[in-house]
């Protein structure tokens, strides 16, 4: 029988930069009467890995250049918002009323460059969070002291809130990936006829990152960590390179 469940930590504090996010989720699983075993794996929101990191930009140390203002007038968004998209930015791809869609430094097409005002505690105001700097490396660091602290072999996933092409709405993508095949490649493998396949690929990290964003929710519930037991994939080493279209096999470019 195959089987994944997904169990969100209630009771984690808000985090703030330097804190023991590992110990902070070691408590969290022990208050529940949980531990860890080989072959879990922990989705972990972005945005308190980029608290953690010190990603809070505050807003009025942002001086827009003239690049931001015009964006900003395209947008119709907060110029020095403008100019962290571009910071943070490799390419501009689309912009109108509203929307900003961005190649983003680590590859991602995404809105707004992943920059993000939602969820900042009291006091935060007129700041926004940045992603991670190295959403990969974040994952890494958070396993090999969780592996430390339990003795078991595991997988960390750094899941945030993308859009998609062609579809309504958003939906959790892994951003950061260790431990865990970010891509299973089913290519010559047989289907239950006997067929080879040749084009499947499994975004295994991001169906993962979306089943955990259903327990995580997206709005005012503060489950920023989700242990997932069942992963049906061979843990091994992984990246969220593995899920990044090159930009020449991009049909939307």
């Amino acid at each position: 029988m195959r089987e994944l469940t997904l169990t969100a930590l209630p009771g984690l504090p808000e985090v703030e930069p330097g804190a023991s996010l590992p110990h902070l989720i070691l408590d969290a699983l022990g208050r529940n009467g949980k531990t860890l075993c080989a072959g879990d794996v922990l989705v972990i929101a972005q945005k308190i890995v980029s608290k953690l990191e010190g990603r809070r930009i505050r807003l009025a140390d942002v001086s827009p250049s003239a690049r931001a203002h015009a964006l900003a007038a395209q947008a119709q968004k907060d110029p020095r918002l403008m100019e962290l998209v571009l910071r943070e930015s490799r390419e501009i791809l689309r912009v109108k009323p509203g929307v900003i869609i961005v190649e983003h430094r680590l590859g991602f097409v995404m809105a707004n460059a992943g920059i993000d005002q939602s969820n900042l505690a009291p006091g935060e105001g007129e700041s926004a969070l940045l992603l991670p700097q190295d959403p990969d490396a974040s994952a890494a660091r958070l396993r090999e002291a969780l592996m430390a602290a339990s003795g078991v072999e595991l997988g960390v996933v750094v899941n945030d809130s993308f859009g998609r092409a062609w579809r309504n709405g958003v939906t959790g993508v892994a951003i950061g990936v260790a431990g865990l095949p970010a891509l299973v490649d089913m290519r010559g493998l047989t289907d239950r006829a006997g067929r080879s396949l040749r084009v499947t690929e499994i975004a295994a990290a991001d169906e993962l990152a979306a089943a955990a964003s259903l327990v995580m929710g997206q709005g005012a519930e503060g489950l920023p960590v989700v242990l997932a037991r069942g992963f049906p994939y061979s843990l091994r080493a992984g990246t969220s390179a593995e899920l990044v279209r090159p930009k020449a096999q991009d049909l939307f470019r």
